[in-house]
């Protein structure tokens, strides 16, 4: 677990998502889904469970283990059961942005768990407030829900099919009512969503954003929700798919791999950890360093670093040790504190490193401050070079797409070339992965990913006007 001081530095997904149908025990199942999930958001947490007439909830800021309790869970009672994690890139980090978002409209109950920015946010936000929606939130997610109650009156299919006509964007969502389930990813495929069976005799099913959720509750992996599927999980009709309709290409976000998702789970039908190790090896087949031994700051570049050492024989190290009962810190009202709360994380094995010339190996470098008190601590344990490369090409341009990265002015790479960046790292030498071994390392063509932000290709136009206004707003 990242402090406070060092997750502000580095780059977020936006949230987890977890539903749960067909279980006696759903909020439960749901609970150690989430947990599971917990890289993909640290702000907050939330489940709502419905036995198909009483709906109970729980959510609020905070962990999952912090937010819910044995007696809390007892309390959520039923077989289907939603639940999120949630950091904050569209609205702020408030109590009112804690999803799952729910909401009751003539008597139709509706709740939304969403992973993903729509794009086009701002246009609707302002077409539903001129027909009379009143904004409980800051969420683009909140559309949805009032998108969902215009066609109320019509079958929930059709409902389904004409709100997410009006949507564009990176959305992997779940959808819950009293007694459905209904799992919803864009026609482009950004965010990652699977499909799993309970193993049970409930006939169960479990919908998440990783696969590491389906593996902590035995699950079996069934298949991902495909791109503009919606899948509908009724207790009479079972699995029940629509299809929105196709877009010419696919847009996978790619940092899902290099980042984001947890390395033992399969995304977008790539294993994580076999992909970071390959970037690893082509980043030792692109770039040959003189050098004692490869090391990772852990646990940032691990699996690259493996990689790396077996293409180039070089040994691999870990000369950096991370204390590992670091929790979160809250109150830190001076930099000294906060740089303190960076340090007491990761410690320099002094004596061996002293006089020895190092790779580091890093999976990104976003703003670089977190990079360089690294680097300043390695000199001072006396490394006689520090050479750093990064698995994945500079990111120069900002994402629209529901992860948390700064806005352009903010990315070091969007105005300082790699020379710069070396020199304000403190580094001997400084090298990227390259964009085509990128892709390489994911076994698919560079037409199934996006890649925005590393060359500005963007798949969908961006909302700007409304992420300049979500910033403000945090």
């Amino acid at each position: 677990m990242m402090t406070d001081a060092e997750t502000s530095l580095r780059p977020h997904e936006e949230c987890g998502v977890c539903g749960i149908f067909g279980h006696p025990d759903a909020a439960k199942l749901t609970y150690f889904g989430l947990y599971a999930l917990q890289h993909r958001g640290q702000e907050s947490a939330g489940i709502v469970a419905s036995d198909g007439e009483k709906i109970t909830q729980h959510k609020a800021m905070g962990l999952v283990s912090e937010v819910f309790r044995e007696k809390t869970l007892q309390q959520l009672t039923g077989h289907i059961s939603l639940g999120h994690v949630r950091y904050s890139t569209t609205g702020a980090s408030i109590a009112q942005n804690v999803q799952p978002f729910t909401a009751v409209h003539r008597g139709c109950f509706l709740a939304v768990a969403h992973n993903g920015n729509f794009v086009n946010t701002l246009a609707l936000r302002e077409e539903l407030e001129q027909r009379g929606s009143i904004f409980q939130s800051t969420m683009d997610s909140e559309i949805v829900i009032h998108l969902l109650a215009r066609y109320c009156d019509k079958e929930i299919k059709k409902a389904i099919l004409e709100t997410f006509e009006k949507i564009k964007g990176a959305y992997s969502l779940i959808l819950m009512t009293k007694d459905k389930l209904i799992a919803v990813r864009d026609p482009m495929g950004f965010r990652p969503l699977c499909l799993g069976k309970l193993n049970s005799a409930t006939n169960g099913y479990i919908v998440a954003s990783e696969t590491c959720a389906l593996d902590l509750v035995r699950a079996k992996y069934i298949r991902d929700i495909e791109p503009g599927e919606i899948l509908i999980i009724d207790k009479d009709k079972g699995l029940k798919s629509l299809f929105m309709p196709p877009q010419s290409r696919k847009s996978y976000c790619i940092f899902e791999h290099v980042y984001f998702a947890r390395p033992d789970s399969d995304i977008f039908g790539i294993n994580v950890y076999k992909c970071r190790k390959r970037m690893g090896n082509i980043m030792a087949r692109e770039i040959q360093i003189d050098a004692d031994f490869v090391m990772p700051f852990p646990d940032s570049g691990n699996y690259a670093a493996i990689g790396y050492s077996q293409t180039s024989e070089l040994p691999l190290e870990m000369g950096v040790i991370r204390n590992h009962y670091v929790g979160r810190t809250f109150i830190q009202p001076t930099q000294s504190m906060r740089d303190f709360s960076v340090k007491v994380k990761l410690n320099p094995v002094r004596s061996f490193l002293k006089g020895k010339r190092v790779i580091i190996i890093e999976d990104s470098i976003i703003r670089g401050t977190t990079g360089r008190s690294r680097v300043r601590s390695l000199r001072e344990a006396g490394v006689k070079e520090v050479h750093m490369c990064v698995s994945c090409p500079p990111h120069r341009y900002p994402c629209y797409f529901g992860i948390d990265f700064p806005s352009g002015g903010e990315l070091i790479a969007a105005s300082k070339s790699v020379d710069n960046i070396r020199e304000y790292l403190g580094l001997d030498t400084l090298s990227y992965l390259s964009l085509e071994g990128l892709v390489e390392a994911t076994g698919q063509p560079a037409d199934t990913f996006c890649l925005a932000c590393f060359n500005g290709d963007y798949p969908i136009p961006p909302d700007t006007e409304f992420h300049k206004m979500a910033l403000d707003c945090c």
